[in-house]
């Protein structure tokens, strides 16, 4: 009994010791609203508060390594503060052609060759671990905390697997009936009732695997991780060249270097609902570009084919995947100045990159594509590219590709992390563009290599060929949530349009949910450098006043300013190119009247080209206005939005 009490002393007396030893260290924001607390004991924790006000309650951070237990009994040897102010200009403008980067970052170094690194900015914060260690070393786990104050809502896009397309609905739920059995991709959104919004997402992901969310049935969240895989196969079922299965998996999440800095854990801090549209917070963490050259990379539109299908008509020959519909395309973008077309799914032979479908002449193609100054892209399985990637990928520069879209890889666990940036790299050498479709989400490697233009990872329009997903609602959630992270290919420019009462599910002749103008509203407030024109050229020709917006409609910008939004329920965007503005609006199936305050003009008169929803869209979804006014800075424009409706509008200086 003795010998008990004596160890239990001995016990609170080495708990009190090393709570003596504990050390709170603090770093602030530029504008010093954000701050955020590292608290080194027998373990460390993490905090974060907004304008005195808790966003982050403590939470637990930790590498587990073969070469230690990084944040398992740390002993803090020294530490760096540094202030940073510059101007960044992005090779690819995503928001703007001039980006802040203005953050206070706070280093601490420990015993055993490995640091933590914080950067605190005005909209949010993150952390990251660096190790320099000899050789290799194997990840076993990352402990990843994000531990609330309270019981807030949040948007939460669920995962039944870690083989994903990432294409989820936000659902709106609260952080309690997130238990231990359901997780998340991320970005994934708390939203406070009275307190600022919290995004969490990943920046600079590389040699690594992505992370998922995992509720406990309380006030957290944890990252959990694809651990790394040692065997899988493509599923034979179906098509038999995309599907990835994964047999087995090691005890651990990743082997790399010794001697590396790993991904930033981002926690995205929004006052107002409009500052989460605003943030480039995840492209300023990731790393600096790598390509000496980036001129040659060209943001642009994209004449596409397989959402509608190839249903040309009014033309004398057989529409589909042929030489004639293709050179029809052509025809399309030449006539409009849509940069590139696609050829989708279909024209090689599945399985063999190497030999074009026996209706489809790709030298004649590309050679007619040349004379339009329209580039092609590429369609591709990731299996496919993989299994053929050392003959196929000077192939195609060869050919004179533009670009590829590589898709259906569905997986983010470290070997296909890596296939993403060895894609990215070999593309860069031979000057062509990288779409990623069936990815996971944008975590910046398109800094790194700005040639990888856009990703989809959204659940886009191409659902409406088989579903209501892609409904107003979920659409004006994508702003606030998924392009948090970057870029999103969702597809826009739907020419057939429903209401609910009147959408059906075709595949190969497809309607969107919403009106005319949500649809043109998308090229102004969804971003993506490589923009899709989704829908059938046979279409557009018959809607000149639509192609007199998309036709103009930039892809990149250099200015952006969110006039008024609320999350899931609507966004007033305005975006500057050049000399001109451009303006869009969107709202979920609530019909609204909004004001849109042009003081972001510049001085003078401009003429708007306005497109609004019709007096009939809320029945005829497809009813819209064009008009022509003149206006000034000094002007409020009445925004009168149908259910599931939008607004766009062209601002040229006189």
């Amino acid at each position: 009994m003795r010998f008990s009490r004596f160890m239990l002393f001995v016990t609170i007396l080495l708990f009190a010791v090393h709570s003596l030893n504990a050390q709170t260290l603090t770093v602030k924001s530029p504008d010093e609203s954000v701050a955020v607390s590292v608290n080194v004991g027998k373990e460390i924790h993490w905090s974060v508060s907004k304008s005195g006000k808790k966003v982050l309650s403590p939470s637990k951070i930790m590498l587990n390594s073969s070469r230690g237990a990084f944040g398992s009994n740390p002993v803090l040897v020294s530490q760096n503060k540094r202030t940073v102010s510059r101007i960044l200009k992005p090779a690819v403008a995503e928001k703007r052609s001039e980006v802040k980067d203005n953050f206070q970052e706070l280093v601490l170094n420990f015993k055993g060759q490995w640091s933590l690194e914080f950067r605190v900015y005005n909209d949010g914060a993150a952390y990251r671990f660096k190790t320099d260690l000899p050789g290799e070393q194997i990840i076993k786990s990352e402990t990843a905390q994000f531990n609330f104050p309270e019981d807030h809502k949040l948007y939460f896009p669920e995962e039944n697997s870690m083989i994903t397309h990432q294409e989820r609905e936000y659902l709106h739920t609260s952080l309690s009936k997130i238990d231990s059995m359901r997780f998340c991709s991320i970005p994934a959104l708390i939203a406070p009732t009275n307190a600022p919004k919290v995004i969490l997402t990943e920046s600079d992901l590389r040699d690594y695997p992505g992370f998922y969310l995992q509720g406990n049935g309380a006030k957290s969240l944890e990252a959990v991780f694809p651990n790394y895989v040692l065997e899988s196969h493509i599923r034979a079922a179906g098509k038999g060249d995309r599907v990835p299965v994964v047999d087995k998996r090691a005890d651990y999440i990743a082997e790399t270097k010794g001697s590396r800095a790993f991904p930033w854990r981002v926690v995205g801090i929004a006052q107002a609902d409009e500052d989460l549209i605003d943030s480039q917070l995840v492209w300023k963490l990731a790393s600096p570009c790598e390509l000496e050259d980036t001129s040659w990379i060209k943001p642009g539109k994209v004449a596409w084919d397989w959402y509608n299908a190839n249903n040309i008509f009014g033309v004398d020959f057989k529409a589909g995947v042929n030489t004639k519909t293709y050179k029809y395309f052509i025809d399309f973008a030449s006539e409009y100045g849509i940069d590139y077309i696609i050829l989708d799914e279909g024209w090689y032979v599945l399985k063999d990159l190497t030999t074009p479908a026996e209706d489809m002449n790709l030298p004649e193609l590309f050679s007619y594509a040349e004379k339009k100054d329209v580039g092609i892209i590429l369609w591709m399985t990731w299996h496919t590219l993989n299994e053929q990637f050392e003959q196929v990928m000077p192939m195609f520069e060869k050919w004179g590709a533009e670009g590829l879209k590589v898709d259906f890889m569905q997986r983010d666990d470290q070997w296909m992390v890596n296939f993403y940036e060895k894609v990215a790299k070999e593309a860069a050498k031979r000057h062509l563009l990288v779409d990623f479709h069936g990815s996971y989400k944008p975590s910046g490697l398109r800094r790194a290599y700005p040639n990888v233009i856009t990703r989809e990872g959204v659940r886009g329009g191409e659902q409406n060929k088989w579903s209501e997903y892609a409904n107003p609602e979920h659409n004006i959630t994508l702003p606030f949530t998924r392009m948090y992270a970057g870029p999103l290919d969702y597809t826009p420019g739907a020419m057939v349009n429903a209401q609910k009462d009147n959408f059906a599910e075709r595949f190969e002749r497809p309607m969107s949910l919403g009106t005319r103008c949500h649809q043109l509203a998308m090229y102004v407030i969804f971003e993506s450098p490589l923009q899709m024109l989704c829908d059938s050229p046979s279409l557009y020709y018959q809607e000149p006043e639509c192609m007199k917006f998309l036709s103009a409609v930039p892809t990149v910008w250099d200015e952006t300013d969110v006039l008024d939004a609320e999350i899931a329920e609507y966004a007033v965007v305005a975006r500057k190119s050049g000399e001109e503005w451009y303006l869009g609006a969107m709202t979920d199936w609530s019909k609204r009247e909004l004001q849109a305050d042009l003081s972001f003009l510049n001085e003078g008169s401009y003429t708007a080209h306005i497109w609004k929803d019709g007096a009939n869209a809320d029945r005829y979804a497809s009813d819209y206005a064009y008009i022509k006014k003149k206006v000034t800075s000094s002007d409020n424009l009445k925004i009168d939005l149908a259910s599931g409706g939008g607004f766009a509008a062209r601002f040229i200086p006189e």
